[in-house]
């Protein structure tokens, strides 16, 4: 068989987390203080309330959570 790994950051804090993310994964209620990605368009992205279970998908350079616990999937 062939496993391959994911890496992955856990986020359960108020600082600033830069990388390459792909996907960020709601633990719990959580709140997304800011947030920048790549080739997204529209408003600016701040203060995203992110429920227990949901997931973002993108090319995603920071984020900085309000509350909450999140798992950041690397590129």
């Amino acid at each position: 068989m062939n496993y391959s790994y994911v890496r992955a950051e856990f986020i359960d804090d108020t600082a600033a987390h830069t990388g390459a993310f792909v996907k960020l994964l709601a633990l719990e209620d959580s709140l997304i203080a800011s947030m920048a990605a790549e080739e997204w368009t529209g408003n600016t992205l701040a203060a995203i309330p992110f429920k227990a279970g949901c997931e973002i998908e993108g090319f995603i350079t920071s984020i900085t959570l309000t509350s909450g616990t999140v798992v950041a999937y690397k590129a």
